[in-house]
Parts: structure tokens; sequence; C-alpha cells
């Protein structure tokens, strides 16, 4: 099965050696994304709200770059770097997923790229 390279500039460049996301089959593993601005390339860092809006805004940008959009998520992987943030990452992910919301994992991790407060990844299942 061949692998399909998914890149938008509505998401931050790769700053690393990875893909934005990559296709395989019906499958999109969507990379990491940090609160990048992706016209800037600089940190969002007014607050944890801000940042966590601009990680779902960069993955639905990659998202539907690969032809799918968030809905179709059925895996997200939530890095943070305190666990404090936990309650806020549920109220923020309530404005971008409706039931039946994906699988999800959260991690408290030591440090993140850039400083960054929060990272998610995810994978997507898209129609053919």
């Amino acid at each position: 099965m061949s692998k399909v390279i998914i890149s938008t500039e509505k998401a931050p460049a790769a700053i690393g050696t990875y893909s934005q996301a990559v296709k395989v089959g019906n499958t999109v593993y969507l990379s990491g994304q940090i609160p990048l601005n992706p016209e800037t390339m600089e940190m969002v860092i007014d607050s944890f709200e801000a940042q966590a809006v601009q990680v779902f805004e960069n993955l639905k940008a990659v998202a539907e770059a690969a032809g799918g959009s968030l809905s179709d998520c059925v895996k997200l992987t939530v890095l943070l770097s305190d666990m404090s943030f936990f309650p806020q990452v549920n109220e923020i992910m309530s404005r971008y997923f409706s039931a039946p919301y994906p699988a999800r994992a959260a991690y408290a991790v030591k440090a993140l790229p850039k400083a960054a407060d929060i990272e998610v990844e995810a994978i997507m299942a898209i129609a053919g």
C-alpha cells in the first residue's frame, strides 16, 4: 500500500523530519500539533485556552487537507505540560467534536517543543 503525504499552508510547516500527515489506505495519521500560528510560525502564548484552540485549528486544517474533518478522527493523543489543564481540554474539545467522540489518551509530559503547554496528534479514518 502506498503512502500519501498530506501538507497544507493552513497549518504550521513541519519543524523537523516529519510530515503534517500521512495517508495509508483510508487511514490518516496526523502529526502532533503545537500552538504555532501557521502564518507567522510564532507560538500562541496568550493563555492555555488560546494554545488549545490553535492546536485544534491546526489539526482541523490538516484533516481538511487530507479530505476529512475532525469528526473523522478515531483516536487522539493529548500531551499536556500539566494535568491541571485537563478540564479545559474537555471544554475546548466540546467545541470541535460531538458524540460519538474519538478514543483518547491524555498524558502529562516533562516538556513539549517550544515550551508549549499542549500537543495533540490524531488518527483519522476517511472514505476511500
